[in-house]
């Protein structure tokens, strides 16, 4: 930056938009509704409800198979529970795409080791996610105990 061209004021502007550009928005609330296997509510301190989608996964719908079990198992890991949020986008609903902890356990790559969503390649190259998926298919576990399961994003472009 040519910080030396301009006033410092606006040098300083300048810098403290890129830098908000470039830090991730993070905040811990408490979980306090599910809305299925990637998505649930965070109550922050400040009363404010935010709606949460978990980033790099994709979980199937309601209505497949897996829909209830997968929601149920978000539920488990993360229901009244308090987490810490690290927010990297907003998807085109208003929620926040994000990465979900509990204390050091990501809630993200749990519900992929669970077999209960699939890693999003479309929006996510962690080789992290790719492993989980890659176990939970090779141990049969949840959705892929059954033959064929249908991807999230396969079954909502049918309907």
């Amino acid at each position: 930056m040519l910080c030396f061209r301009v006033p410092s004021l606006l040098c300083l502007i300048a810098l403290l938009a890129t830098a908000s550009l470039t830090m991730a928005d993070t905040f811990t609330g408490k979980v306090v509704a599910i809305g299925d296997g990637d998505s649930l509510t965070v109550l922050t301190s400040s009363q404010k409800q935010v709606r949460i989608r978990l980033e790099g996964i994709d979980a199937p719908e309601s209505k497949q198979a897996f829909g209830s079990a997968s929601k149920k198992s978000l539920s488990e890991l993360a229901f009244g529970r308090e987490v810490k949020v690290v927010v990297s986008t907003t998807d085109d609903y208003g929620r926040k795409v994000a990465q979900v902890y509990l204390g050091t356990f990501w809630v993200n790559l749990a519900q992929v080791e669970r077999g209960m969503a699939w890693h999003y390649t479309q929006y996510s190259r962690d080789p992290r996610l790719h492993a989980a998926e890659v176990y939970a298919r090779t141990s049969k576990i949840g959705l892929w105990s059954g033959k064929n399961p249908t991807p999230p994003w396969s079954y909502r472009h049918r309907r």
